[in-house]
């Protein structure tokens, strides 16, 4: 179960350090060609989502590795699942409908707080 749960959480802590990380250096004219849903969006708001999705990645693999307050993995994984309910009224909202990925990474993340918790 740890090596599902490394695999799971480790892919999923790649993509959300990535876009986080976008998220926080890149301006809404670089963001838009893969981001739709930055214009309805206040820039510091992206920036700040940008920074959650970091801590949440850093939430999900540093608890299983230093064994330290290891429902703090369990409790990042649920944020990303609430996270991207969010995205997907988002999604659905604006003209931007594709909701493919939000829904594989709801998925993941469920994953995740089931791998997590030993359900």
């Amino acid at each position: 179960m740890n090596i599902a749960y490394g695999i799971v959480a480790g892919l999923l802590a790649l993509f959300y350090f990535y876009a986080g990380t976008l998220k926080v250096i890149r301006s809404r004219d670089q963001l838009r060609p893969m981001m739709a849903w930055v214009d309805r969006m206040p820039l510091p708001a992206v920036r700040a989502l940008g920074a959650v999705e970091i801590l949440g990645a850093a939430g999900l693999v540093l608890p299983p590795l230093t064994g330290i307050a290891l429902w703090s993995a369990a409790a990042a994984a649920i944020g990303f699942v609430l996270l991207q309910a969010g995205a997907i009224a988002v999604h659905l909202t604006g003209e931007d409908r594709r909701v493919t990925l939000n829904v594989v990474l709801t998925a993941m993340a469920a994953v995740t707080v089931l791998l997590a918790t030993g359900l």
